[in-house]
């Protein structure tokens, strides 16, 4: 019970944090679609990143430099991308810049949640570490990293779906791309410089709208007086 709460309590802090900090809440239903969502996008992605690793991963070596950038970080971006793009950017309540940091966060967080439940109920007995031992890393490491990249492509989709500005949505599909793969490709203690990184990136991002939001809901209580 205590690795399946490691396993999964990171990911609804993360996302819960990013729900209750939106001034004009999302409906929970939707969000929990889109949740729903990040979970399903985890069967195409097995098989891409599998195709991938089979014709370009190299065998001897996880760490890989074209396996890193042609594996995961690119399939695992695009079908997050996609659940954005196709789904939440039709929905009547994705009404403002903040809503693609939520689904953002939420698509890349279902996602993260069954992952990292894969890894730590399956392939941590393939691999012989400890279930909980890899719950704990994980829990710091590529959980965050799905969670805060999903915070860094909402946002540019967010800007992109107001603006119509094309290259805000090259940006929320570049920029995780990148920082994905360079995850994968570096070793400990790179992940935490990237987590740290992400930490203020993603904070500057979400603080940004947070003030614009705070704006509109001045404005809105003036127009009420």
């Amino acid at each position: 019970m205590t690795t399946l709460l490691i396993t999964i309590v990171p990911s609804f802090l993360i996302l819960l944090y990013f729900f209750f900090s939106d001034k004009f809440k999302e409906p929970k239903g939707t969000v929990a679609i889109v949740f729903v969502l990040g979970i399903l996008i985890c069967l195409p992605a097995g098989i891409l990143n599998n195709f991938m690793f089979v014709n370009f991963g190299d065998v001897g070596s996880e760490k890989d430099l074209t396996h890193s950038f042609l594996g995961p970080a690119w399939t695992e971006e695009i079908l997050k991308f996609l659940v954005l793009y196709a789904i939440v950017l039709r929905r009547s309540e994705f009404n403002e810049p903040m809503d693609g940091i939520v689904y953002g966060v939420v698509v890349s967080l279902g996602f993260a949640t069954y992952e990292n439940y894969d890894y730590v109920f399956r392939l941590a007995e393939t691999w012989e570490i400890a279930p909980q031992q890899l719950a704990i890393w994980r829990s710091y490491s590529a959980v965050p990293m799905h969670g805060l990249n999903g915070c860094i492509m909402g946002f540019y989709f967010g800007m992109y779906a107001f603006t119509g500005n094309k290259k805000f949505m090259i940006y929320s599909l570049l920029f995780p791309y990148l920082i994905h793969g360079f995850y994968n490709f570096l070793e400990y203690p790179f992940h935490f410089l990237i987590i740290v990184f992400l930490i203020f990136y993603a904070k500057k991002l979400h603080r940004h709208l947070k003030d614009l939001q705070m704006q509109k809901k001045s404005e809105n209580e003036k127009l009420k007086i």
